[in-house]
């Protein structure tokens, strides 16, 4: 006999499907930003890893210098230690959630999974700031007022570079996963006012 706290077929499925495109995201791109400008019409890329940057780093480094922002390396990323772990730990905890059949809880990992995106924004947020702003008072090039700090998400012109900031494939499964967990929490919820009414 069915508990009313069971989950329906469907969304344990949903869940566990999460759960293992989850393990992907370790390895996929989470986030890029793309620069563009007339003297690279091809345009420059950072990818954004759990564990790694990629992309035209390097470039991207030389440019920075000019105008006084820190260079990009992996090391001076603590992120990069604990987000595999991290995402690893999400992706099993969809996968338990699933076999273990409890809407309570699933209801606890969409409030987790939900705070892990809002605290992870905001950090990437910080970084994006210090950056832009904390920048060398000796550069070659400076122009006063000016910071240099890209889009949190979509676009911004910087000088004469456009930055363009976007999840990747990566971060597109996190918030496909987010939103099918919050659309099986939403579900579930209607399932039970519907057997208590009844």
């Amino acid at each position: 006999m069915k508990s009313t706290n069971d989950l329906s077929t469907l969304h344990r499925i949903l869940i566990i499907l999460c759960g293992l495109t989850l393990v992907g995201v370790i390895f996929l791109p989470i986030w890029r930003i793309e620069l563009d400008a007339a003297q690279y019409p091809e345009g420059l890329e950072l990818q954004i890893y759990s564990h790694k940057l990629a992309g035209q780093v390097e470039i991207i480094n030389g440019l920075n210098h000019y105008i006084g922002m820190k260079t990009l390396h992996k090391e001076d990323f603590m992120e990069f230690t604990v987000l595999p772990y991290l995402i690893g730990s999400f992706a099993l905890a969809f996968i338990a959630v699933g076999i273990a059949n409890s809407r309570k809880l699933m209801n606890y990992l969409f409030i987790a999974f939900l705070l892990f995106g809002v605290v992870a924004m905001v950090d990437f947020y910080i970084w994006e700031y210090n950056y832009g702003h904390n920048l060398d008072p000796s550069a070659p090039i400076k122009v006063p007022g000016m910071a240099y700090q890209p889009p949190l998400i979509g676009y911004k012109q910087l000088l004469n570079f456009g930055a363009f900031s976007v999840p990747d494939v990566g971060g597109w499964i996190f918030v496909a996963s987010g939103a099918i967990l919050a659309f099986c929490v939403f579900r579930e919820w209607k399932k039970s006012k519907t057997l208590k009414l009844n």
